[in-house]
Order: structure tokens, then C-alpha cells, then sequence
């Protein structure tokens, strides 16, 4: 076989609008498209030669060195003017595979991404902590490519971006970009972000909060004026504050609670669904504004619990909304199917009636306190 051939399996790849490739031994290819799993039956299954040819071939000195003590390692890949590529080399049942994820090189705005509108206002932030949560492939790190895009494109900022690996390349349009991969640039997060606090930046994008450590320099980076962007890997708003605390030991949660409240500017999660048609797939966005009550949830521990409906309730006048509200949206718009909406759902019973036509009690004490908080509404805002 070609020394090149894996560029023509990921040229195969993309022309079959996968997303992602797997590849094992006693296994042909299968690609993941519209978030299914798809073998490519056509062609022959790998032996463990194959697998080891394909591997070693996109990985440097190094890169083979660290694999053969680790048995794991992670790197990006280009086709000049097609695509970039994020690998995972592994091993399984003593044999090489190959995890990879395609990713444009030109990076959509909100829009193209069916992602909601106060994204743009959310970008305008100056200071503080920006997360986006969801579960592995669930679109955390295309959603803050856009983020950073949106800067790029409209003010002048120095931004650093600490990833591992390094997915989306961005240029210089009206800001200066620095962009730093694991392994290459620097030696780990912590070491990059300790550092970045040295570099002037205006902004911050850390691709994981992996520890400790890194979440305390990030923390004190939103604290001293900087716009930190992150991902965490929770499956929305309310479990992400949960996450953060869990973090530190039980004796700094006040604390953290207090310095989480004062910082937090927005948290963005999402879970990508099979659009209706069977064409695609659509991000289901809930997105939390850290409006004073919001503030008063992340504070008070007795209070957390009452996430969900302060984001429920802040759907109107700050832009803020539940998944079980989105997926209510899409469904309206024939976006997704019932059944789509149903298995999504946080809520059933609610969504069920909402579908109905009948209006549930939750929804009607929101409308009430929308209408009767309209004015205080007005003058609260966002706070920086």
C-alpha cells in the first residue's frame, strides 16, 4: 500500500460527510456520520501490519517514543487545503487503533452553526469565565472556535490558546492569536497558563481544566481582568458549578462558591441531535447568564438547586434557555422529530403537555414572573 494512504481514507471519510474515523484490527474502517456508526464493508478489514503502517506514519520521533511508553498518543494531522485532523493512537487487546476527528480548517460563525444569538453578546464579554459543557463530540470545541473567531473578528486582542491538541488554527485578523498545543508548544496546561499570565493577554482559551492547579491560575487569570475560555465535561449548567466545587477540597467550597459567583459570566451547553430529515445534525444549546440571580444560585448552596428554573425563567429578557426549552423550539420548527424530543427531554412530562398545546404550571409561573420583573429586568443586565 501507497506510503500515503491515509490521506485517501480520510479523503473517503470526508467525502462521506463523516465526522469521525475508527480503525482497529479484524476491522474495516468505520466512520461515524450523522452520529451513527458505519463500517465501510467494501473495504478489507486491517490486519495488525496495516494498523501500525498507518499509525506510525503521522507520527514524528517523539510522537512513536511517547506512544511506545504510554501506549496512547494524541496529535493533529493536515491535508494541505482539505482538512486538519485530531488523532488518538491507542492500544487495544495488544493492538494498534486509530480514533480521528475531522476538523475544518475554516471555522463557521453562530449563525451557520445553528447556535443561539446571545452567543454574540456573550463574546463581548471583556473579563471573566466563559465554560461550554457536553459530553465527549458534543461540539464544546467548534463552539469556542467560534467564540474566539467572533474576537478575532471585531476587536483588537492578544489571545492565547492552550490545547491538547491543537484543532482549530486561527489567523490574525484584527487580533494577535498565540496558539500553544501540549507536548509541542509547552509542557503541560498548568506550566502554559502560569506563563500566559506573563504575555499580556487579553484573552484565554484553556482546551481542558484537567486539575487542580489549572483550574486555580484560570480562576484568578477571570479574577485579574482576563477572559478565560474553557470546556468541562458535564452535562449542563447546574452539574458544571457541582463539578467545579467537587474539584477542591470540601473546606474552600464557601470560598470557591463566592469567587465562581463574582466571575462566571456564562456557561454554554450543548448535545448534538439528528436533525428530522435525517441530513445533519443540530447543537441543543442551554445557556446560563450570570444575571444576580443566577449569582445568588452559585453562592448559596441552598439556592443551587434552583438553577434550572432561574435559566428557565430568564428565557425572555436575557436570552437565557434550557435544553428542554431549545428542543421545544427545533420541534416547532420540524427541526427534530417527537421521538427525538422526547428522548432528549429533562422534563417529558412538560414538553409532552407543551406539545399538546397546554401550557404547564412551570411555564406560566415563568411568564408571570417575566412580566412582573420586566422593568427590574431592565437595569439588572449582565455584570461585568
Amino acid at each position: 500500500m501507497a506510503e500515503n494512504e491515509i490521506d485517501g481514507l480520510l479523503k473517503a471519510a470526508l467525502r462521506a460527510d463523516a465526522t469521525d474515523i475508527h480503525l482497529k484490527v479484524g476491522s474495516p474502517p468505520a466512520f461515524r456520520i450523522d452520529g451513527t456508526i458505519v463500517f465501510i464493508k467494501e473495504a478489507p478489514s486491517f490486519t495488525k501490519e496495516d494498523l501500525e503502517r498507518l499509525a506510525y506514519s503521522v507520527m514524528n520521533k517523539w510522537q512513536r517514543e511517547k506512544y511506545e511508553k504510554t501506549f496512547e498518543m494524541d496529535l493533529a494531522y493536515d491535508i494541505e487545503g482539505l482538512s486538519r485532523f485530531r488523532i488518538n493512537v491507542f492500544q487495544q487487546q495488544g493492538t494498534i487503533a486509530m480514533a480521528i476527528r475531522a476538523i475544518p480548517f475554516e471555522i463557521l460563525n453562530f449563525s451557520e452553526l445553528n447556535l443561539p444569538p446571545i452567543l454574540e453578546k456573550i463574546s463581548l464579554e471583556e473579563r471573566g469565565l466563559i465554560i461550554a459543557t457536553g459530553t465527549t463530540s458534543s461540539g464544546k470545541s467548534t463552539t469556542l472556535a467560534a467564540i474566539i473567531d467572533c474576537i478575532n473578528s471585531t476587536r483588537a486582542r492578544h489571545i492565547i490558546t492552550i490545547e491538547d491538541p491543537l484543532e482549530y488554527v486561527h489567523r490574525d485578523k484584527k487580533s494577535i492569536i498565540q496558539q500553544r498545543e501540549v507536548d509541542i508548544d509547552t509542557l503541560s496546561f498548568t506550566n502554559a497558563l502560569r506563563s500566559a499570565m506573563r504575555e499580556d493577554p487579553n484573552v484565554i482559551l484553556v482546551g481542558e481544566m484537567r486539575d487542580l492547579e489549572t483550574m486555580e491560575i484560570a480562576m484568578a487569570a477571570a479574577e485579574t481582568g482576563h477572559l478565560v475560555l474553557t470546556t468541562l465535561h458535564t452535562l449542563d449548567a447546574q452539574e458544571a458549578i457541582n463539578r467545579i466545587l467537587t474539584i477542591f477540597p470540601p473546606n474552600q467550597h464557601n470560598q470557591i462558591r463566592y469567587q465562581l459567583s463574582q466571575i462566571l459570566k456564562a456557561i454554554i451547553s450543548q448535545r448534538l441531535m439528528p436533525i428530522s430529515d435525517g441530513k445533519g445534525r443540530v447543537p441543543a444549546v442551554e445557556v446560563l447568564i450570570a444575571t444576580a440571580r443566577i449569582r445568588e444560585c452559585i453562592a448559596d448552596p441552598t439556592k443551587t438547586a434552583e438553577i434550572r428554573t432561574a435559566i428557565e425563567e430568564g428565557y425572555l429578557h436575557y436570552g437565557m434557555q434550557t435544553f428542554d426549552q431549545c428542543l421545544f423550539d427545533f420541534y416547532k420548527k420540524g427541526m427534530i422529530t417527537y421521538d427525538e424530543l422526547m428522548r432528549q427531554a429533562t422534563n417529558k412530562d412538560d414538553l409532552a403537555l407543551k406539545v399538546s398545546g397546554i401550557t404547564s404550571g412551570a411555564d406560566a409561573m415563568a411568564e408571570d414572573i417575566d412580566r412582573r420583573g420586566k422593568e427590574r429586568a431592565k437595569h439588572e443586565g449582565i455584570r461585568n
